[in-house]
């Protein structure tokens, strides 16, 4: 026992979606020191991808890069360091992905016993689901007719069940992003499935680095403090057996791993961090602590967590007519003007063209003009932009509709406004591939691994009634006392002075979330960032409510902001689908600080 309770486990992360830089792995293997590898490869949009190239080719399926660029140049050194790998790359087709590596390994005269995690495909099932009148969780749609992938978020068990009949390579289909890093440390800790605690914690441990760079100062506020972007370090965990750990990266990398670094990258996407939820625990990061333990080393503590819901969430893609996103750039005085006028006299004009073939209109365009500030609406920096982009996003119900309307992008270059050129290629129309998502129940779908010829069914506890139920509120903490009268005389200053921020999707759901610089200024922050005063000032994005969650663990607080992203992802017509800039919009929202706070900062 006191053997387990010394040793720690570094575990890097390699990768934090597909087309992710092929820096990270040899990175991590060659000066990381690493026992585990883990990969997070699979977005929504990516897993649709893969089952169009199945259905083209049925070897396919799965990220062909993982093969072919990391393993091809790593599975010799990764076999010699003895170093063990966990990747989702699997996609749709996990087998087909374990096969191409075995055969790589043949090809080097390497013996490396691969596992496979399969089971998360729930296509069968849509039938009974739509007979049961399941709906989608976001918007309360019905199911689709036409589904490309539906596949369910599996969880850590299938992962710690590979490991533990000794699977050196374990490649998983769907399973959520910080299973990779909690299975390696179920297996290695000897865990079980209900010591929850240890389960937050190792799931806050994986959520760190599922997205690469994003802990290791990629996309950090203070960008300009961030050193060798080029040479930036992957992130690395150092995990004990009570679950607690330590965020660092290669020595000698670039970036920067700071509690503001790793701050941002907790608060990322996570929703209610008071009930994160997960398929093998429901997290509580509001009492998370941050300590900056050596320079580019962070101690990660307090997450807490109780039994998961009874249910996986299931993330199902579908085909919604078609779509096309054009651009073209307008120089000179008054371009904003002209790009806007460009863009609505191509609808116009292309709208009459439609009548004249007998089509319908379009179901959906957008216009917004880059370089003016489009995202910022009422709060755009006065002053006119004399170079711009134009950016026009359509959709329609039959395809020869935007093959015309790409066609037609070009005629601006001679027939309307002066300084028009960057038109490039045409575009090209391709299908509007929608997402949505929806509970299955867990005993409904079987986790299986493959593993030297055998296979085996994983058993999954059932979990719990759904808690907290969706659209649970926020606990409410006490209200902050802050300075009053004739003495604190307050400045007017941006958000950004006070905090970090950092933005992210869950759908058409925007999750913004904030760090006070100093704990100081954690009092003025929520009295002046308001889930009313956030929704003002982002009223020209966000069309539903704003909801607030505080995490005094280390002076956060994060903002959910509903309808948000026009529909998200993949149904947004927005340059912006992700909510990535919405972080850098509130950040520039005015608040009022006492003047005295400032001074002494």
């Amino acid at each position: 026992m006191s053997k387990i309770l010394d040793k720690t486990i570094r575990i890097g992360g390699a990768s934090g979606f597909w087309g992710d830089s092929s820096v990270g792995a040899p990175q991590l293997v060659r000066q990381g020191n690493v026992d585990y590898l883990v990969f997070d490869y699979l977005a929504e949009l990516t897993m649709s991808i893969l089952a169009a190239a199945r259905l083209r080719q049925p070897e396919l399926g799965y990220a062909t890069d993982f093969v072919t660029v990391t393993m091809k140049s790593l599975l010799r050194d990764i076999a010699d360091r003895g170093i063990r790998v966990v990747s989702n790359a699997g996609g749709m087709n996990p087998q087909g992905c374990a096969e191409a590596i075995a055969a790589l390994a043949a090809e080097q005269g390497l013996s490396i016993r691969i596992a496979v995690v399969e089971g998360d495909d729930v296509m069968p099932l849509l039938p009974s689901l739509r007979a049961e009148g399941v709906r989608d969780m976001q918007k309360g749609h019905p199911l689709p007719d036409k589904v490309l992938s539906a596949n369910a978020y599996l969880g850590a068990l299938p992962i710690k069940a590979a490991l533990d009949r000794g699977a050196q390579i374990v490649v998983t289909g769907r399973c959520v992003d910080s299973a990779v890093t909690l299975g390696v440390l179920m297996h290695e800790f000897g865990w079980r499935a209900d010591e929850y605690d240890r389960l937050a914690q190792a799931s806050l441990a994986g959520h760190v680095i599922e997205c690469g760079c994003q802990a290791t100062g990629g996309l950090h506020t203070d960008w300009d403090q961030v050193p060798d972007w080029a040479n930036i370090g992957y992130p690395i965990v150092e995990c004990s057996a009570d679950g607690s750990f330590v965020v660092s990266k290669p020595p000698g990398t670039g970036g920067l791993v700071s509690t503001a670094t790793v701050g941002e990258q907790i608060l990322y996407e996570i929703g209610d961090p008071g009930a994160y939820l997960l398929p093998d625990v429901t997290c509580d990061f509001t009492q998370v602590r941050l300590e900056q333990s050596a320079p580019d080393q962070v101690r990660v503590s307090g997450a807490r967590g109780r039994a998961p819901g009874n249910g996986y969430k299931v993330c199902a893609t579908f085909v919604d007519g078609w779509r096309c996103n054009a651009q073209l750039t307008i120089i000179g005085i008054d371009a904003a003007a002209k790009a806007r006028r460009t863009g609505e006299a191509l609808i116009e004009r292309t709208r009459r063209l439609f009548a004249e073939n007998g089509w319908g209109d379009y179901t959906r365009t957008h216009i917004e003009v880059l370089g003016a500030e489009s995202a910022y609406g009422p709060h755009a920096a006065a002053g006119a932009a004399r170079e711009v982009v134009l950016w026009v996003a359509v959709m329609h119900r039959e395809k020869p509709a935007l093959e015309l309307f790409a066609r037609e992008m070009a005629a601006p270059g001679t027939s309307w406004s002066p300084g028009t050129t960057g038109v490039g290629g045409r575009p090209k129309p391709g299908p509007s591939i929608r997402q949505c998502a929806f509970l299955v129940d867990k005993a409904r779908v079987q986790p299986v691994v493959r593993i030297d010829g055998d296979r085996f069914d994983v058993e999954i506890p059932a979990g719990a009634a759904p808690d907290p139920a969706p659209g649970r509120p926020p606990q409410a903490l006490p209200a902050d006392a802050r300075p009053t009268g004739a003495a604190t005389e307050t400045i007017e200053v941006p958000l950004v002075r006070l905090a970090y921020g950092r933005s992210g999707d869950k759908g058409d759901i925007s999750n913004v979330g904030l760090i006070a610089r100093r704990a100081e200024y954690l009092p003025v922050l929520r009295a002046e960032v308001t889930p009313g005063r956030v929704k003002q000032w982002l009223g020209h994005l966000v069309q539903g409510d704003v909801v607030r969650y505080d995490l005094p663990g280390f002076d956060a607080m994060n903002f959910v902001c509903e309808s948000a992203l026009d529909g998200g992802g993949m149904a947004s017509l927005r340059n912006d689908a992700l909510g990535k800039g919405m972080a850098q919009i509130l950040l520039s929202m005015p608040v009022h600080v006492p003047r005295g706070l400032l001074d002494t900062a």
